[in-house]
């Protein structure tokens, strides 16, 4: 079941208990760093991060699913207390899936944010479709919403105040 396309992105932003965010282009600017014995680097914004924490303190939860496996996004999801961490998943309907059963929510209850056509996917089964403002159009086209901030600099943040904000009107 999905939400009504004519609910306003307040009304939906409401009802979210449970934000789901992909990594690479969302958390991350979406460049890939490597160090010179091969080592992966990635760069986080410290505004997401305090998003994060933020949501989990007013009672909210969060999970990354990702296409991509990394031990620095294990690291980085524990530091926030990112609960649920779904690496090298490049079928993310089926990780959504799992998600949404592990969180004991339903799909209204979620959102998702996200950069690139495989993150689209979820966007018809979840009640709050998020793109950040350098996703690629596909995407832009899919959301039902799309940050002022690009990924890795501060999207995250942007979309968990607006979450927050609306469960205090």
């Amino acid at each position: 079941m999905t939400f009504e396309e004519s609910l306003p992105v307040p009304a939906r932003a409401a009802k979210i208990k449970l934000l789901i965010m992909d990594c690479d282009g969302v958390l991350t600017d979406g460049r890939l760093y490597f160090g010179a014995s091969g080592e992966e680097l990635k760069v986080f914004h410290a505004r997401d991060g305090q998003g994060i924490v933020d949501w989990h303190k007013a009672g909210f939860r969060s999970g990354i699913i990702s296409g991509r496996s990394s031990p620095i996004v294990e690291m980085r999801a524990k530091q926030l207390g990112i609960e649920f961490v779904f690496q090298g998943r490049k079928e993310k309907v089926s990780a959504l899936n799992e998600l949404i059963l592990a969180a004991g929510v339903i799909r209204e209850e979620v959102a998702f944010i996200g950069d690139d056509t495989p993150d689209m996917e979820v966007f018809p089964f979840i009640g709050l479709a998020v793109a950040v403002a350098d996703a690629h159009p596909a995407v832009l086209a899919a959301a039902q919403y799309t940050t002022k901030a690009k990924g890795g600099c501060g999207a995250v943040r942007e979309l968990i105040d607006i979450l927050i904000d609306s469960k205090n009107a």
